[in-house]
């Protein structure tokens, strides 16, 4: 028989690890995993590689912004991202997914140093790991294997017959929404909610922090830091770092 590549290796791990844990933690992943915003990397990755430069992506993020400064919600600025991959195949999206984080992971402030860490102690402790974000699985699945993460939970592109996106989603996985994926993960793996932990940066992840015992805030939200302040909650650094800080990444033995 031959033998596992280290992807199945890793997928075997995760599957014994959470069949044993008796806590989660989830993660957010833009700017509390990641030092970035995966979705807007990796978007540009895609136009640049479509295109052979840059300039449209600029125009496209130009864009954004614009609609972030009114005001615009971030569910729907959530689901104006998802609909620029209308008609694209989802296979092509993963691969590319895999392609833009083989690079991204080199980068030396690709990561958040304080929250891998954290990532690291969650798993000698036998902690089921879950990422939580409004990303989708092209950014996600990559990460997950990369530090054993046990589940991903996040927007998914609405896919056709044909294997195509169609452009809408089925739920962006932001803020309330977030917060009812968490209460249910905890529920359908049968664990207590104020055993769990929880690692957030932004205002729009306070409902789901507030589902668990155990909330983390990352980075100078003004918003959470005040959370942090009134009901005592820890608050790490948001300093990017390589992969490499943190050490010991994976299930212990």
């Amino acid at each position: 028989m031959p033998g596992r590549s280290m992807s199945e290796e890793k997928l075997l791990m995760r599957s014994e690890l959470s069949a044993t844990a008796t806590r989660a933690a989830f993660f957010d992943v833009d700017d509390t995993l990641l030092s970035e915003k995966s979705m807007f990397v990796f978007l540009r990755h895609w136009i640049e590689q479509r295109d052979g430069d840059d300039s449209a992506y600029q125009t496209v993020e130009s864009e954004f912004r614009a609609q972030v400064e009114s005001g615009v919600h971030r569910t729907e600025i959530n689901r104006m991202y998802y609909r620029l991959f209308a008609g694209v195949p989802l296979a092509a999206l993963l691969a590319a997914g895999r392609d833009w984080y083989r690079m991204y992971r080199e980068l030396p402030t690709a990561f958040v140093g304080a929250t891998l860490s954290a990532v690291a102690k969650h798993q000698a402790h036998g902690d089921i790991i879950v990422l939580i974000s409004g990303s989708f699985r092209a950014c996600l699945e990559p990460l997950a294997t990369e530090i054993f993460a046990n589940r991903v939970v996040c927007t998914e592109p609405i896919v056709d017959n044909k294997g195509r996106l169609t452009g809408e989603v089925a739920r962006p996985m932001i803020g309330e929404n977030k917060a009812a994926a968490v209460a249910d993960t905890i529920a359908s793996l049968g664990l207590l909610p104020d055993d769990c932990f929880c690692y957030g940066d932004h205002s729009s992840d306070l409902h789901m922090l507030l589902k668990v015992g155990h909330p983390r805030v990352v980075g100078k939200d003004t918003v959470l830091l005040e959370y942090a302040r009134c009901n005592d909650w820890p608050v790490l650094s948001a300093d990017p770092s390589p992969l490499g800080t943190a050490v010991n990444l994976g299930p212990s033995k």
